[in-house]
């Protein structure tokens, strides 16, 4: 195997747990800080890296900023792993490039980077505004869009407004190199068909939204405590000389196991004006046919319907007026 740096128990310069004690921070509350893995490599290239899980052979996992896996295996949510393959150091890996027209997105790309990315805020602005609200400052300069996406979440932040731009993602494993549709990447709350034990989303990518195109975001969430949100909506709009909606793309989640794909919504706005009128008709498609739900720590289904009764109008709206303009100043994001 290839020699690169290895962090074993007695190290904790990441601020990770490697050893089952009890913490001094939560010593009255008798916590523990469980063991996240033994070894951790830094692989430098992606051969590298697929190198390594196949010689852990599904012990291994794939780690990017760790916002989340960390957390969840210290909450004991996830098991420990033997070892963490990091692909941060790869060359590459952590920039946003343009090829041809896609804006490709790099797995060690940090929402920081994404929300301050000339590039992303003009053509791909409902990203921006997404990453842009995910946790704090501290967060967004470790977490990983490509770990958002990894996480499977149908609420996450960061898949909805890529979904809305009919994103693709990069797979990487033994079979080689693949891109796949954003939407086929999840299977369930959590569950991704990206096998992190074994294979490595390297990148993502979506078509610059262009002339005539515009996109928006949108969250709502509970300020209280934890800032879960309870419904999130992103949209593309693509308009024709005459105003009409050539192509449009709608993206809520929670709203379901998995980021919905409002195409019901997409197929009533479709050669249609773009007007306040045709976007209520929307919205009615996407009641219809979202499976919205009620959650203990979230909100009811009751009040995620009204919030996108009044919200979805005005996410399309601001997606109709930057694709007119062709100028976008990103809302919210980074606060």
């Amino acid at each position: 195997m290839p020699s690169v740096p290895v962090a074993r128990n007695e190290h904790r310069a990441s601020g990770a747990g490697f050893t089952e004690c009890e913490s001094p921070v939560n010593y009255k509350r008798n916590a523990v800080i469980r063991i996240c893995w033994n070894k951790y490599h830094s692989p430098r290239s992606i051969d590298e890296a697929i190198e390594w899980l196949t010689h852990y052979d599904g012990r291994a996992q794939v780690i990017g900023g760790g916002t989340d896996l960390l957390l969840e295996i210290q909450q004991g949510l996830k098991p420990a792993v033997e070892a963490m393959v990091d692909p941060c150091r790869i060359a590459g890996l952590n920039q946003v490039t343009i090829d041809e027209d896609y804006i490709v997105i790099g797995c060690a790309v940090t929402h920081t980077q994404v929300v301050s990315d000339k590039r992303i805020i003009r053509d791909g602005t409902c990203l921006v505004e997404s990453c842009g609200v995910i946790g704090g400052p501290q967060v967004r300069n470790v977490a990983t869009l490509a770990g958002n996406v990894a996480h499977a979440l149908p609420a996450g932040d960061g898949s909805i407004g890529l979904l809305a731009l009919n994103g693709e993602v990069e797979v990487a494993d033994t079979c080689g190199r693949r891109w796949m549709p954003l939407q086929a990447a999840f299977l369930g709350p959590g569950k991704s068909a990206i096998d992190h034990h074994r294979s490595l989303l390297t990148r993502l990518r979506f078509r610059a939204t262009g002339a005539s195109a515009g996109s928006a975001f949108t969250r709502v969430m509970r300020p209280q405590g934890v800032a879960l949100p309870m419904i999130s909506m992103a949209a593309r709009v693509q308009l024709d000389a005459d105003n009409t909606i050539s192509a449009v793309r709608i993206a809520l989640g929670p709203a379901g196991p998995v980021p919905y794909l409002a195409e019901p919504a997409m197929e009533v706005l479709t050669g249609g004006p773009a007007e306040p009128g045709q976007f209520d008709k929307a919205v009615k498609a996407v009641l219809a046919s979202a499976p919205l739900r009620t959650s203990k720590y979230r909100a009811t289904r009751e009040y995620r319907a009204e919030m996108i009764r009044t919200h979805l109008p005005l996410v399309l709206a601001r997606a109709t007026e930057r694709a007119c303009s062709s100028d976008a100043v990103p809302v919210g994001a980074g606060q």
